[in-house]
């Protein structure tokens, strides 16, 4: 049994990371994904290869500024940037989450509609009321556990690749060689997959759970948390760099099913997951079809807490309000009031149909408009030695958080260029 021993140690550490970056895959993404295989093909394989390092070194660095300082990356952001600026960025951010709220539950319900034949709106309030219940009721330790195991969902998208039979040869060709088309359609999709893929919400999900699991340590106070070991750094990055491979490679997966099957076919007119699924009954056959339609529920259920669960710490850093998962929601009413609304306002974006695809467009705008001060103040705190001490960026992780903003830079620029044409 001691031969298992360090894989037993592995998987008991992963926690937040693997959690935030299956939150990362969520319906608007695998929606992003599915339009991506069937209208490039697979020329966009190759940024999961791309972004798999620039998350990691991104999100790394909200682990490493929470473990070090004992508080959330808002909480650091106040005493650091001008309140203006502050309640700019937070404003956006929460904006981005009720919309991408919206788009994820419409997602999750039209899912299950398409499995059941209960109508969307039946599941758009079934989703609602049991998304709720779970960040209400359930302690911190039970919540991450349940979340932990809805990661299993997101191996749906690897099984269907698998399925559809895709051509490997030149699915590893268009992996290793960079492709890019300078169509006005190439370069839209690919910004909408790395602003997808790059989120604000996640930096702030990210190290609100590293403060969890202090708390949940018996390090309740910043005093308590502040400064970490060798040993903690590592298990920490080690646990942010298997989410954000486990989340690009369903990328990775999802691109080489609709592309393998809708891209080859030429059935290019896709616009969500649901329609893509649809056109893959016919050609991969039923099990393929309900691994897809299903995998959106499972993704559903982990992202939206992320989106409400990071508004709700973000707004409770940034005004002082006292917060926590493990907090009863008598002592922090606010937090959970706000956990709340991010839910129902995503349901009523739904009674009152605004449309997903516009929505999940504008929630994109703001990620990118957001995304990038933010990543360069993430990644100023994490070479400021007042704010992690010894634990400054290498100088690799600022190479890559470097690329990372000119990428993202250039996203947010990028979405703009079709308003002008």
């Amino acid at each position: 049994m001691k031969r298992f021993a360090p894989l037993r140690r592995y998987l008991a550490m992963l926690g937040p990371g693997l959690i935030t970056g299956a939150a990362d895959d969520d319906p608007s993404g695998i929606s992003t994904y599915s339009v991506a295989g069937a209208t490039t093909g697979l020329s966009m394989l190759w940024l999961a290869v791309l972004t798999t390092p620039m998350m990691a070194v991104v999100q790394g660095m909200c682990a490493r500024i929470a473990m070090v300082s004992g508080k959330g990356l808002a909480a650091v952001l106040r005493s650091r940037i001008h309140p203006a600026l502050l309640y700019a960025v937070a404003a956006m951010v929460v904006i981005a989450n009720t919309f991408n709220v919206g788009a994820d539950i419409a997602g999750m319900a039209a899912s299950a509609n398409m499995v059941t034949g209960l109508a969307v709106l039946a599941w758009v309030f079934i989703f609602g009321a049991a998304l709720i219940a779970i960040q209400l009721y359930l302690s911190y330790h039970v919540f991450v556990n349940v979340i932990k195991w809805l990661c299993l969902a997101l191996f749906a998208y690897v099984i269907t690749a698998f399925i559809v039979h895709p051509d490997w040869r030149l699915v590893l060709e268009r992996t290793a060689v960079p492709h890019v088309s300078l169509t006005s359609a190439w370069i839209t999709t690919c910004v909408a997959v790395l602003g997808t893929t790059i989120s604000p919400y996640l930096f702030f999900w990210q190290s609100a759970l590293m403060v969890e699991e202090e708390k949940a340590a018996g390090r309740l106070t910043i005093a308590e948390r502040r400064g970490s070991t060798p040993e903690e750094i590592s298990d920490a990055h080690a646990d942010v760099n298997t989410g954000m491979v486990f989340s690009n490679l369903v990328m990775f997966f999802i691109i080489v099913t609709t592309a393998s099957t809708l891209g080859a076919r030429g059935d290019h007119d896709i616009a969500t997951a649901q329609q893509a699924a649809e056109a893959l009954r016919p050609l991969a056959g039923k099990f393929a079809y309900l691994l897809f339609t299903l995998g959106m529920v499972g993704t559903g259920m982990l992202a939206v807490p992320a989106l409400v669960g990071s508004s709700a710490y973000l707004v409770c850093d940034v005004f002082r309000l006292r917060h926590g998962l493990d907090e009863k929601p008598r002592r922090v009413p606010t937090f959970y009031g706000i956990i709340v609304a991010g839910v129902v306002a995503g349901v009523l974006l739904n009674l009152l149909r605004v449309n997903p695809i516009s929505a999940l467009y504008w929630s994109a705008v703001a990620n990118g408009i957001a995304a990038v001060p933010l990543v360069i103040l993430v990644t100023l705190l994490a070479n400021d030695a007042k704010v992690v001490g010894k634990w400054r960026n290498s100088r690799l992780a600022n190479v890559w958080a470097c690329l990372a903003i000119v990428t993202m830079t250039g996203a947010a620029v990028g979405m703009f260029i079709p308003w002008g044409k």
